[in-house]
């Protein structure tokens, strides 16, 4: 399966994409602050790359519960240098936007950013989905509710979040922009309780019947907390998510803070599968 985004395509395999978040904010829920300036920024994403991520997804506002929204001007400041400057070093790398702003959209485009990550799923930014048309680019949509997340779904939440990404992806449809260019998002860890997102994961025949890839973004997530973990702990139970998930037959993209030890874990998987392996030097 292919996704068409600015610059390209990519080609979906037998194992997941990786993105690598880089959160150029100071309050990202688990690494704010540290990763705001250009020259921190690309390190950053030298070390992911070279870790196995196929796309790097910056994000200059962070949505974690609670956040207060950052103005436009304020996230182009984040945003549009590091990825000018990720561009120039590395053109060939897919970078994608974390933005539900039409105008950080459009700029980050611009500047060289080849997909579009919208966690308002186009309905936070009604100039979103006419952005999306004119870039493009890839784009990434994502159920989403309200932006504070006060609110969880309620009724069947696999129901609601599938019928949204329809719903959306029929908008996108009359709006000329191709199913090729589009990668569905169940939002997991926004607006859902543990159990719905337990229920959104164990959804199989449900997003396989979009026919389209799905990007998951578990990492740190609170829901994974199985023993009231801080963020950075919570790789073990991440881990056993993306476990899973590699069992359910459909093309995907992870997007995960720890590139090395997913791509580690992607990689043992496929070995154990090999009939001739085995432990050691070969």
């Amino acid at each position: 399966m292919l996704w068409r985004h600015a610059q390209g395509v990519l080609q979906f395999g037998d194992q997941p994409l990786l993105a690598g978040i880089l959160n150029v904010t100071p309050d990202s829920f688990s690494d704010g602050g540290q990763y705001a300036t250009v020259s921190a920024a690309l390190r950053r994403a030298e070390e992911m790359l070279d870790a196995g991520a196929q796309i790097i997804d910056v994000g200059g506002e962070s949505t974690r519960p609670g956040a207060a929204a950052v103005p436009v001007a304020e996230e182009l400041r984040r945003v549009l240098p590091i990825i000018s400057a990720m561009n120039r070093r590395w053109p060939l790398t897919v970078i994608s936007v974390d933005t539900y702003k039409a105008e950080v959209a459009r700029q980050a485009v611009a500047a060289g950013a080849s997909v579009i990550n919208d966690v308002g799923g186009g309905w936070w930014d009604e100039r979103m989905l006419a952005a999306v048309a004119d870039s493009g680019a890839g784009y990434i949509a994502m159920h989403s509710l309200d932006r504070e997340m006060r609110r969880t779904v309620s009724g069947e939440v696999v129901a609601t979040v599938s019928g949204f990404l329809r719903g959306l992806g029929e908008k996108l449809a009359r709006r000329g922009i191709a199913p090729e260019r589009v990668i569905y998002d169940p939002g997991a860890g926004f607006g859902k309780t543990p159990e719905q997102n337990l229920q959104l994961l164990r959804a199989t025949g449900t997003w396989r019947a979009l026919g389209r890839p799905l990007m998951w973004g578990v990492s740190r997530k609170r829901f994974l907390a199985v023993s009231n973990e801080p963020p950075q702990d919570r790789l073990a139970p991440a881990l056993a998510v993306h476990g899973w998930l590699l069992t359910q037959g459909y093309p995907q993209i992870w997007r995960v803070h720890d590139v090395a030890a997913c791509a580690g874990f992607i990689k043992m998987r496929g070995e154990l599968e090999k009939k001739d392996f085995r432990f050691g030097p070969k």
